[in-house]
């Protein structure tokens, strides 16, 4: 409860958010409903949305239908992501108790409209509910990013919570070239990233903004005595954003990092390792062994050797053997390819 720790993380979530070039209406300062709340993984944000998701449908169906109970309502409730998507939004799904469905993406591995619509309408035939959507900014085996834009479309249509996920990526957006990648943001209703894994803050830091932060406030809200205080409704009560009821004064070292670097040398950060990446990427592409697998878009190259995955398995056994780097592999389409993800701030061109 201590107002120090909760006036710094929505003035923090303000200036990150800013950076970003999110929507004023996820801001706190907006003098709306949103704002932003630090989670501690990128797996608890998509969880405490689907929870909040979950809420407000529940809700909404009750409103239709008067005579149905919870017990009738949530076997209906369906959520969808691509099949690329991190295994904590199927984990999700499993701890908020709902059917989810992973969707085959496109020949890019992105998920498009037509695909998530397709898949709403064959459900809604079959007497279920869809009620939330994640789209994935930068998938783990390649980072991919779904299409947001056309995502919206479909979730805003449908009276569907849509959830973004950019947890590696996201951290690109504070350069003004990488905006592009989240257009249609405006349509989402909650957006995550984690400034822990590429924006030089200590782990754990999960930066996640809410439209209507009310449905996760009315879904997770036990009041007893013992918690109530003076200042209720006058400021968040970011125990009611989230799943633990305690919590730590994370943005604090968020503070620290944003004073120390500035934005400027946060975006050099960001653009060196985008070009260390490149760099690589030529690299692989002028040695007639290797071939790239995905497009190269933020500090991630997918690469192999050409040939079958025996090779390729035993490469990565020999490079992480020698314990100078590590590689973590990855399969789509039964294809096993290498990974180099540039993240520290000590890599070099040499």
């Amino acid at each position: 409860a201590s107002p120090a720790c909760t006036e710094l993380e929505v003035v923090m979530l303000d200036w990150l958010g800013q950076m970003l070039g999110l929507p004023e209406q996820f801001l706190a300062r907006s003098g709306g409903e949103g704002g932003g709340v630090i989670q501690g993984t990128a797996s608890e944000a998509t969880l405490v949305a689907l929870l909040g998701a979950k809420a407000r449908t529940i809700q909404r169906v009750k409103e239709q239908h008067p005579e149905w109970t919870d017990y009738d309502i949530i076997p209906k409730l369906v959520g969808y992501c691509n099949k690329q998507a991190h295994s904590s939004v199927e984990r999700a799904g499993l701890l908020g108790g709902i059917k989810l469905r992973t969707l085959k993406p496109d020949g890019k591995r992105r998920l498009r409209g037509d695909i998530l619509a397709e898949a709403m309408d064959e459900d809604i035939r079959n007497g279920l509910i869809p009620f939330y959507v994640v789209c994935t900014l930068g998938t783990t085996s390649s980072c991919t990013f779904d299409a947001l834009d056309e995502l919206g479309d479909v979730c805003n249509e449908r009276n569907v919570w849509l959830h973004v996920d950019a947890a590696y990526a996201g951290s690109a957006f504070i350069c003004p070239e990488y905006r592009y990648l989240m257009k249609g943001i405006e349509k989402a209703d909650s957006f995550n990233f984690n400034p822990h894994k590429w924006l030089l803050v200590g782990f754990d830091c999960s930066a996640m903004w809410l439209k209507q932060p009310r449905w996760i406030v009315d879904a997770f809200n036990v009041d007893p005595l013992y918690l109530k205080h003076d200042h209720q409704g006058a400021v968040p009560d970011y125990r009611h954003w989230q799943i633990p009821l305690g919590r730590r004064f994370r943005a604090l070292k968020l503070w620290f990092v944003l004073r120390l670097y500035g934005i400027e040398n946060l975006q050099k950060h960001i653009r060196k390792h985008i070009s260390l990446a490149h760099l690589f990427e030529e690299l692989c592409m002028s040695d007639s062994r290797f071939e790239i697998y995905e497009e190269v878009t933020m500090g991630l190259v997918c690469f192999r050797l050409k040939g079958g995955n025996e090779i390729n398995e035993e490469l990565l056994k020999r490079i992480n053997g020698r314990g100078k780097i590590h590689l973590v592999p990855s399969k789509i389409d039964d294809v096993y390819f290498l990974r180099l993800a540039i993240c520290s701030r000590y890599t070099e061109e040499a």
